[in-house]
């Protein structure tokens, strides 16, 4: 038997990040247990400078997840708090199969924050090469 993936992706602000591709992905971010962090902190399991406070949840400083509610087992998607910014095109990116939905799609990804690079096609297969709000590359097709 296979193992399962999750897939982890640097980030400068992982909350943000989880937030946006979520609405993006129309999956939903993971809830966090402010109680149960709090009580880590307390307790001197954790420190204070590990959590900050997102959305009006207390949370973990160093990521934050996604998930596909509509297929348990499916990927879980990390952004992980990472120091330096983007600087080099993405060796990895998502496909966002819209099929006809494409330009629609990707006018709503537009006015959420993301940027539009290019159109390509290749025989049969139209897609639209985008960057979300911290630059990584990504595809509508």
């Amino acid at each position: 038997m296979g193992y399962d993936i999750q897939v982890v992706i640097d980030s400068e602000n992982p909350h943000q990040q989880a937030k946006w591709w979520a609405a993006a992905l129309q999956w939903q971010v993971e809830p966090s247990d402010s109680d149960f962090i709090r009580g880590l902190v307390q307790a001197g399991h954790a420190r204070e400078e590990d959590t900050l406070e997102f959305d009006g949840q207390l949370v973990w400083k160093m990521g934050a997840a996604i998930t596909d509610p509509e297929r348990p087992g499916s990927p879980r998607v990390l952004f992980q708090a990472v120091p330096e910014s983007k600087t080099v095109k993405n060796r990895l990116h998502f496909d966002i199969r819209a099929g006809d939905e494409r330009e629609a799609v990707a006018q709503q990804l537009v006015d959420a924050g993301a940027t539009v690079l290019h159109r390509g096609q290749v025989g049969p297969s139209t897609w639209i090469t985008m960057t979300d709000p911290e630059g990584n590359e990504f595809c509508v097709g």
